[in-house]
């Protein structure tokens, strides 16, 4: 009886550990609001990055890199800020 029981809580933690790996691994993305790429200051992106290079808010390594988004209230709000909906490469030419 007891060898089943560890065997079962060993099986428990395993299927944790996978689990709480597999969240890890995935990027993160904002809870509301719209993406705007090409706005974020370095260190200031609100999640990961079109290219998948990093999958972090303040990660950006660039100023108003076209892959690095920062979330807005909507697309009229991105695009009163020089941004774009879709990421593009280079950096934002509005910004620089």
């Amino acid at each position: 009886m007891l060898t089943r029981k560890m065997a079962l809580l060993s099986v428990a933690g395993a299927l944790a550990g996978a689990l709480s790996m597999a969240a890890a691994s995935a990027p993160a993305e904002a809870a509301t609001g719209t993406k705007c790429y090409g706005i974020a200051m370095a260190g200031k992106n609100d999640c990961a990055n079109a290219a998948g290079t990093h999958s972090c808010a303040g990660q950006a390594k660039a100023d108003f890199d076209g892959g690095d988004w920062r979330a807005v209230a909507d697309e009229a709000a991105c695009t009163a800020e020089g941004g774009k909906l879709e990421p593009f490469e280079g950096k934002n030419p509005a910004k620089a």
